[in-house]
């Protein structure tokens, strides 16, 4: 019987109510040997708690090859959380998001078109069932009440921003493995967007948890969370925020609106190591994700304390003061609170177990001001959020308003706070100073100052001291003669590269579809690098000839489903996609009937969106006739919304701004166009291209495994000064001596065009993109790491066609 439990109250571990603060800390994004120094600091910070992915496809490396040794001994993790005194929340998916490669679902789960991620559906859940049976036994033999400290297990992630067709269905299998394998711990499930069913598909078991961004500086936040811990009230559960912000004044806000679970995303930063991370994150397709992995956590991916550490060490200073009381505390009335600050619109109020109120004040201005809490001008620091006390029994007197954080009830009453702070007890109200005491009613007070974070000083900057080019390069895996470019995955890369040559008769102009998620095009000896995840790309060829190659880089799978792009969607696959010759390109802007809105019959003929129509909104269909033999491609020139494309009578195809393109096949004898009526939307123009496609190709791979084994095979190349000019498509090997430090060192390759590689230690360091590139997320987008320990520097320097020649002008050391 699990020693955990939820109830509408709050968590109750070993009999005992908590509110629990858990900080993001993920094994797999951090070298094994800072594991336990990394879980020693999120203890001293005062969190009690830990969450973890446990990615699938950092075990399974291979169908059937599994992997939990070394950075992959998740178990081993598991004991030293024990160890350390945390406890842990397990979420071992099967899909994770974590901006991770494909959300950690396997790559090679997309080669079989009939399997459907994420859905109740039997050949996904086999694989599940695969990945369930290696992992779930060791979080349950690691189980608080089982002699380890998971004290609660998550089920898949944000299911809800998914279109999922069976929600029950789906979540019920996977809680019945879970139980199954002998998880008693309270099984849980985030929503990432409020829709709780979406999340959890109401499975019984199966507790529903709420991760919530907010604007940190919105002051409707407290409106938002007490709707949902009202709901789950309801319902007999307490309010879990699995994931938030990692500003302390926002989750003060969320704890005094009702939460009893506080786990700020990655408040322990870490690295996305070789080719781990994911692709296409956060609204701008095709965004990628840095090699740092940090969103400002009170701990950086060096592992250095930020301010808002101290902040956390203030925080369960307060927790623990309170203790039980405000574990079991419930919903409060109103407090009337005005302030010449920015605040909350309706601060939130928790009436305190066995007597006592605490209302939460946030200054979201960067200035001190002061508010009126019942009636008593208060001072509140800026940028803070004190949780004030109101009518606390304190002994044989009645503490009725303190504007400042409690920290301890052990000595008379002990305040922490950057302002004076008004006490008032019985009939008296004082002011007292930071770092005064005081004796107000027989009872002593004291006003401790807010500690801070001393940043430590950072050692200057330099460059390295030797630098050597090697004269060998990594040999190519042949992968075979394929009439249509395959994708890397069905020639067994799931981490990598690969490889396609041909030679074509070309015309003026080449059309490329579905390349993901880097690819370097040679045409006749002219490199164009391309990361459009898919979106068709026309290439301007007049007066080239020869051979036509291309080297594909994968940089990460899909780990959101975005329908914008194809190999955004989750589980797409990676490759060239399909080149095409374009034979013809024509104009069919014109000639178009019109269905819809009062149109009779014999339909108008109108240009594409050329109908007029009060009808504003509503849409119109044009459909033209055509007469092809051959593939073409239909381009809409001008979209602005999504666009319904019907070719003959099948399924709607929706065209977005993204990628306003639609290929279709031979024999294609009508098309139609289906779009909102907009008058002051522009209009559209159609353009009509024959396409040829070019076949006939030979590849060859190198996978992750390939590449370090070549990388970790120092030789003693030839020495070599800085700068160092390459050519679009031009690559190098480069070997770098490093000073030995005691923290591990920062390189920021410094130049112009270029995709740098590194390895250290036998393992892929990360990658960084130099000069004109696409977005790019997460921490800072131009350095590798290091490790402390790590050794034998190797680098992989290849230029990319841009606006400046690539050059390696210099590799800095920044010591952490």
């Amino acid at each position: 019987m699990s020693s955990v439990a939820l109830n509408g109250q709050g968590i109750v571990i070993d009999g005992r109510p908590q509110v629990v603060l858990c900080a993001s800390l993920f094994y797999f994004r951090l070298p094994r040997e800072q594991w336990r120094a990394r879980l020693e600091q999120v203890r001293r910070s005062g969190y009690t708690c830990v969450d973890v992915y446990l990615p699938w496809n950092f075990h399974e490396l291979a169908p059937g090859q599994w992997s939990f040794d070394g950075r992959r001994d998740v178990a081993a993790f598991l004991d030293l959380a024990a160890e350390t005194g945390l406890h842990v929340i397990a979420r071992p998916g099967p899909y994770i998001c974590s901006e991770w490669d494909g959300g950690a679902l396997p790559a090679w789960l997309g080669l079989d078109p009939a399997v459907r991620v994420r859905q109740n559906e039997p050949r996904f859940l086999a694989a599940v069932t695969a990945w369930f049976d290696h992992v779930l036994p060791m979080i349950a033999a690691r189980q608080h009440g089982a002699g380890g400290s998971v004290i609660m297990v998550q089920l898949e992630n944000e299911l809800d921003f998914f279109d999922c067709a069976d929600r029950p269905g789906y979540l019920t299998a996977l809680r019945d493995q879970a139980v199954a394998h002998g998880i008693d711990v309270p099984l849980i499930a985030c929503a990432g967007q409020g829709d709780l069913f979406g999340a959890t598909g109401d499975a019984e078991g199966v507790v529903p948890a709420c991760n919530f961004y907010p604007n940190d500086d919105s002051p409707f936040i407290e409106e938002e969370v007490r709707r949902y811990a009202a709901l789950l009230a309801d319902r007999g559960l307490p309010l879990l925020i699995t994931e938030t912000n990692r500003r302390h004044r926002t989750l003060r806000r969320l704890l005094a609106s009702g939460a009893s679970l506080i786990a700020p995303y990655l408040q322990s930063s870490g690295w996305n190591f070789g080719y781990t991370p994911s692709s296409g994150n956060w609204g701008k397709p095709g965004n990628f994700m840095s090699h740092g992995y940090d969103f400002g956590g009170y701990v950086s991916s060096t592992g250095a304390e930020r301010p808002e550490y101290a902040e956390a060490q203030l925080l369960t200073r307060v927790l623990d003061a309170l203790g039980p009381r405000l574990a079991l505390a419930t919903p409060g009335a109103a407090v009337e609170v005005t302030a010449d600050f920015p605040t909350s619109s309706v601060p939130s109020v928790l009436d305190l177990d066995g007597g006592g109120r605490v209302v939460a004040v946030p200054n979201l201005n960067d200035t001190d001001g002061r508010a009126v809490v019942n009636g008593v001008s208060v001072a509140v620091g800026a940028d803070s959020c004190p949780l004030m006390l109101l009518a606390l029994p304190v002994g044989d007197q009645t503490l009725r308003l303190a504007s400042a954080d409690l920290v301890s009830l052990d000595d008379g009453l002990v305040f922490c706070s950057s302002v004076p702070v008004t006490v008032v007890i019985g009939n008296t109200s004082v002011e007292i100073a930071v770092g005064s005491s005081l004796v107000v009613e027989g009872v002593q007070v004291t006003v401790e100052p807010r500690s801070e974070v001393v940043a430590p000083q950072t050692p200057a900057a330099a460059s390295v001291s030797q630098v050597r080019r090697r004269s060998t390069v990594p040999t190519e895996k042949p992968a075979g003669t394929h009439d249509l470019p395959p994708t890397l995955e069905s020639l067994g890369v799931y981490r990598g590269r690969g490889t396609y040559t041909t030679t074509a008769e070309l015309t003026d102009e080449l059309l490329l579809v579905g390349a993901a998620d880097i690819v370097d095009l040679s045409v006749g000896g002219r490199v164009r690098t391309l990361a459009g995840f898919g979106a068709v790309e026309r290439i301007d060829v007049r007066g080239l000839s020869g051979e036509i190659h291309a080297t594909v880089e994968i940089w990460g799978h899909a780990n959101f489903d975005d329908a914008r792009l194809p190999p955004l969607r989750l589980g797409a696959l990676r490759g060239l996609g399909t080149l095409w010759t374009v034979i013809e390109t024509r104009d069919i802007s014109a000639l178009w009937t019109v269905d819809g809105h009062w149109a009779g019959d014999p339909a108008p003929v109108r240009s594409l969106t050329g109908w007029s129509s009060t009808r504003i909104g509503t849409p119109v269909t044009y459909t033209r006739r055509l007469d092809t033999d051959t593939p073409t491609a239909l381009h809409l020139d001008g979209v602005r919304e999504p666009v319904t494309v019907t070719v003959d009578d099948g399924e709607p195809i929706v065209v977005h701004t993204e990628d306003p393109w639609a290929l279709l096949p031979a024999g294609t004898k009508q098309l139609s166009v289906t779009i909102p009526h907009n008058p002051s939307g522009g209009g559209l123009r159609a353009e009509l291209l024959t396409l040829n496609p070019v076949r006939d190709w030979t590849c060859a791979v190198q996978d992750d495994d390939m590449l370090t084994a070549f990388a970790q095979a120092r030789e003693l190349g030839a020495g070599i000064d800085l700068p160092l000019a390459l050519a679009p498509g031009e690559e190098t090997w480069l070997d770098v001596e490093l000073p030995t430090l005691e923290n591990g060192v920062v390189l920021r390759p410094e130049g112009t065009q270029l995709r740098v590689t590194g390895w250290a230690s036998g393992e892929c360091l990360g990658r960084v993109w130099v000069g004109d590139r696409p977005a790019f997320s997460g921490g800072d987008p131009d350095v590798l790491w290091i490790p402390p320990g790590w050794s034998g520097l190797t680098l992989l320097v290849r230029g990319v066609d841009g606006p400046a020649t690539p050059e390696l002008r210099t590799l800095r050391l920044e010591p952490t």
